[in-house]
């Protein structure tokens, strides 16, 4: 399982720390259903700011270029 030599590649863990949008709202659910034994009902406000946050990130119409790795041997194809 390795890579063949000569392939370009792109590490997509160095752009982790880009944009990581309700984050914040995530944490906070997740210390409300640690903090009560993963009981949702009791974590209900903030169930409801990720569930806001994360509907307002969908409505952001952004064209994803998809993979860039496939992208990268798809263009150096041609090169060859």
């Amino acid at each position: 399982m390795g890579r063949k030599a000569g392939n370009l590649y792109i590490n997509p863990k160095k752009f982790g720390s880009v944009a990581k949008p309700c984050m914040k709202e995530m944490v906070a659910f997740l210390n409300c259903l640690a903090l009560n034994n993963i009981k949702d009902d009791k974590c209900d406000k903030q169930k409801q700011l990720l569930s806001v946050c994360m509907h307002g990130q969908t409505d952001q119409k952004s064209k994803s270029w998809g993979n860039i790795n496939y992208h990268l041997q798809r263009l150096t194809r041609g090169r060859k």
